[in-house]
């Protein structure tokens, strides 16, 4: 039985599992939904990508999530929070990724706040981050809607090229 973790007022948030690669197909495998990862995964990265949530639960207790539409009860998104590379250390991320139909309706700036709560209230983190490519206008605006604002930059080499990136912050006191 899956046990939703999070619960806002349109989603439920959860564990990803092997029986969530096709929805998860739907958003890694979109051209237009992952430019800012320089292009759409193959089904075998689709599959470390999935594998490495789970595992990532199994260490951590959190990782990306599943979200679900309580309308249909359908994966709509991936969002959560993961341990990221930053300069020399590492910083608690909110990420997100959702279908492309599913963008502009306010759903990824939703569980993006819930997951800001869950950091600072369940994880008892100071500090929360979103790490956006410097062309991700819409990520970049479902941040500040977060209440995060641009604290620092740098250039990421990922997928064969230099990606220069935003470190959104905000820190416990602005919840």
């Amino acid at each position: 039985m899956e046990t939703n973790l999070l619960e806002t007022e349109r989603l439920y948030l959860r564990e990803m599992n092997q029986s969530d690669y096709k929805e998860l197909s739907l958003i890694l495998q979109d051209e237009e939904t992952m430019l800012a990862y320089n292009g759409a995964f193959t089904d075998a990265e689709t599959q470390d990508w999935l594998d490495r949530q789970i595992k990532r639960y199994e260490e951590y207790g959190f990782g990306l999530w599943a979200v679900v539409l309580k309308e249909t009860n359908e994966m709509i998104g991936q969002c959560g929070l993961t341990l990221q590379p930053w300069y020399d250390k590492q910083v608690l991320e909110i990420g997100y990724l959702f279908q492309r139909r599913y963008w502009h309706k306010g759903y990824a700036t939703e569980a993006a706040r819930a997951c800001k709560e869950y950091a600072f209230t369940q994880l008892d983190a100071d500090r929360v981050c979103s790490i956006i490519r410097d062309t991700n206008i819409p990520s970049q605006n479902v941040a500040l809607r977060n209440g995060m604002t641009i604290t620092e930059t740098w250039t990421k080499h990922y997928r064969g090229i230099d990606m220069p990136h935003y470190l959104f912050t905000a820190e416990r006191a602005s919840i």
